[in-house]
């Protein structure tokens, strides 16, 4: 066997094929954004409509998480040994399982089932992308690759923004989780049909014989020395905005500023927009700065200015949309972190360094939106809806694990874009 290209010697592939792969990957990115941001704008309505409390309203949407956390080590394990390709095509059938039930829900329980089927099928979206954009491009390349992944994602967040809530206005919320469930199998199909897991004329990395071996890889990947340090930060970066944006965002405006289901859509829209441009724009600088280290921690360091600010002030509605905006565009660093974990690691371990940077960020989301259900009752209000101080108190708690995340990011090396091999795979240097 001929040896293969280093993943900074790499040449990029042709853009037709580029193309083909990102357009490909963007579409699953795009089902796994909107199911999971699907409950933000429809919040008060759920909760109305199912009879949901505070905790289970949170429980319901971090079932999604919880299931794509649990869900990550065996899709990685399946990336590794079977391809992106077929496992992205098989995760799909729970994905639009989970869409139809969500369509027909008619109480908590089924709609926290709904949300966790959702979120089996969305497991492996993220963490293929990472192995077929190690695989297909040059090492300099990941940073930006991996954030016009996530930016064209974003059309997810878009969708369940003002057009989910337009949608909701004029035939309600159950046949658009229904359609997106047809979609969803749709997708499946055509990545099956597509993508190839290996540019042209490539040798396939070496794959562990059994799944002994597998673990083994896994635990080789956890036991790296400077992860955990990242990690760290991955796991609040990712949560703390989806537990607003998410989670809180819509019965937020509604029950502080009166906003209906449109107008919270519309709020909502914006967000993802802004999102998506600072995806776009921070993605690359690591390439210009040869860092990642530091546009994570400026990066972070906005958005924690702007939870700080939502939980200390109560402010009129422009300002506040405003400082949702700045925590959204603020929070768009992922795909620099998600460059940083994979540039620790060998080309036959992508599927599991994938896997263990997923795992971070879904565990926060699991937790975050859980914890922060149960502040709402420790606020009594006498009018529909919770109290302005029981928002604060969220935003203030989701600032302060934020803040610990970054203190302890800090400590972490840097590895640089221009410098894969000379940092080999430990940490680098700070």
């Amino acid at each position: 066997m001929s040896e293969q290209p280093t993943a900074a010697a790499m040449a990029a592939p042709r853009w037709s094929a580029a193309a083909v792969l990102l357009g490909a990957l963007a579409a699953t990115t795009i089902l796994t954004q909107f199911f999971r941001a699907s409950t933000a704008a429809l919040g008060p309505e759920l909760i109305r409509d199912l009879d949901l409390s505070s905790a289970a309203y949170g429980f319901a949407n971090a079932s999604f998480f919880i299931a794509l956390f649990l869900c990550q080590v065996p899709a990685g394990i399946a990336l590794d040994r079977f391809g992106a390709r077929l496992t992205v095509a098989v995760l799909a059938v729970p994905m639009a399982a989970g869409a139809m039930l969500h369509g027909l829900a008619d109480s908590g329980a089924q709609l926290m089932i709904a949300r966790f089927l959702s979120g089996v099928g969305c497991a492996g979206a993220v963490t293929a992308g990472i192995v077929l954009i190690s695989r297909w491009f040059p090492q300099p390349a990941w940073s930006t690759m991996l954030s016009w992944q996530y930016a064209l994602g974003q059309i997810g967040l878009v969708l369940a923004g003002t057009p989910l809530a337009w949608a909701v206005e004029y035939v309600g919320w159950r046949f658009p989780f229904v359609f997106m469930g047809l979609v969803a199998m749709l997708v499946g199909y055509l990545f099956l049909l597509l993508v190839r897991d290996h540019p042209p004329g490539a040798a396939p990395p070496l794959r562990p014989p059994d799944a002994m071996g597998a673990f083994e890889g896994l635990r080789r990947v956890i036991s790296t020395p400077g992860l955990p340090q990242v990690l760290c930060l991955f796991m609040v970066a990712f949560s703390s905005l989806v537990t607003v944006q998410v989670v809180w965002a819509g019965p937020f405006l509604h029950d502080v500023h009166g906003l209906d289901t449109v107008a919270r859509g519309n709020v909502l829209l914006g967000m993802a927009l802004v999102q998506t441009l600072g995806v776009l724009i921070v993605g690359p600088l690591d390439r210009v700065f040869n860092t990642r280290k530091w546009i994570a921690v400026g990066s972070g360091t906005l958005a924690l200015a702007a939870l700080t600010t939502l939980a200390l002030f109560e402010m009129p509605l422009a300002p506040t949309v405003g400082f949702l905006f700045l925590l959204s565009g603020s929070s768009a660093y992922g795909g620099v972190l998600f460059a940083q974990v994979r540039g620790l690691f060998p080309a036959h371990l992508a599927g599991r360094s994938a896997t263990v940077a997923g795992m971070a960020p879904l565990l926060g989301a699991s937790l975050l939106p859980t914890l922060t259900g149960f502040i709402p009752p420790l606020f009594p209000s006498d009018v529909e809806g919770y109290a302005p101080e029981a928002y604060r108190l969220i935003f203030a708690t989701l600032a302060v694990c934020l803040a610990l995340g970054l203190a302890v990011y800090l400590t972490a090396g840097d590895v640089k874009p221009r410098q894969p091999e000379a940092r080999g795979r430990s940490a680098g240097t700070a």
